[in-house]
């Protein structure tokens, strides 16, 4: 019987560890695949490097995205890191007083 209670400590510190740290982690993975394998043509999306484009193309393990008017890129659809939503009533560049 002492052996096991000593060894409770020990069970608690994994279970801990497991709800604190794997687990958590393995949702994010799940989300972050999910999302690439919801990525679609004409999208908006920002790479893990951070580099923004819009996707032109996509394969199985590769898309194509356009980074500037006329500039197109080939990448590993693993480097999709989020999908930027477009932003409402913003105007891009300085303001004016017309």
């Amino acid at each position: 019987m002492n052996d096991l209670a000593a060894l409770l400590p020990l069970v608690a510190i994994l279970a801990l560890f497991w709800f604190m740290v794997v687990r958590p982690q393995r949702r994010r993975q799940q989300e972050v695949i999910a999302l690439q394998n919801s990525i679609e043509v004409g999208q908006q999306v920002m790479m893990s490097s951070g580099i923004y484009g819009t996707v032109r193309s996509v394969t199985d393990d590769t898309a194509r995205l356009e980074i500037a008017p006329g500039t197109e890129i080939q990448i590993a659809r693993a480097a999709i890191a989020r999908v930027v939503e477009p932003d409402h009533g913003v105007v891009d560049g300085p303001a004016t007083d017309a």
